[in-house]
């Protein structure tokens, strides 16, 4: 992504606009989804408002920039403020992927409405949503999948699933060093996001990305 930069300006804003557009909407709905259940933290905190500033990490964005891989501030959430802690936990965990995959499902039918004015707007979004919903997805902390997880599993089992947590950072980075050329974690949701971009993008937006 950096190269396009010097090769190409106008594409490197386009996709940096969609990084934080992505990046954005998933943060936010975290905090959304936690006020409507009833926890004031994010509110507090101020990360109500859809303005990338509040939900953008500085260093998570640079890398994402140069690496292809970051992320956003973290939205922070009191579970004594929950009547259902375990699965509201899971549902605020969701509200974050489930947003993005609405919002590339949102502007892929606007791209089958209008398919050549604003497929090179609208493509880099899509792409953007979909894997930052399938990468937060993986059931390892601190990623999304890993409360959604916790708040699906039977009681006893869950109690189990947290005591993981202290370690998921070491399984994590584990899984994103490269092996043979390639991330063990890149090889499990390649295929997924894939899947989601052909059903997502006509075939003309797909060249050069799936």
């Amino acid at each position: 992504m950096l190269g396009e930069l010097f090769n190409n300006p106008f594409a490197f804003l386009i996709w940096l606009v969609s990084l934080v557009v992505a990046i954005t909407i998933h943060e936010f709905s975290h905090a959304l989804a936690a006020d409507r259940l009833g926890d004031p933290t994010p509110r507090v905190q101020g990360r109500l408002p859809l303005n990338p500033l509040a939900h953008l990490d500085p260093m998570g964005t640079i890398m994402m920039i140069i690496a292809r891989f970051g992320w956003g501030k973290p939205v922070q959430f009191d579970p004594f403020n929950l009547r259902h802690p375990r699965r509201d936990a899971a549902i605020i965990s969701l509200a974050g992927p489930a947003s993005n995959i609405l919002l590339a499902i949102v502007c892929s039918l606007i791209i089958r409405l209008f398919p050549y004015s604003l497929i090179l707007l609208l493509q880099p979004i899509i792409v953007m949503n979909v894997v930052l919903a399938i990468f937060n997805l993986v059931p390892i902390h601190p990623l999304d999948g890993f409360k959604i997880v916790g708040g699906i599993l039977p009681k006893e089992y869950a109690r189990q699933w947290y005591e993981l947590e202290p370690y998921g950072m070491i399984f994590l980075l584990f899984l994103i060093f490269p092996v043979f050329g390639s991330s063990p974690i890149s090889n499990f949701i390649s295929p997924i996001i894939n899947l989601l971009l052909t059903l997502l993008l006509p075939a003309t937006g797909r060249a050069g990305i799936i």
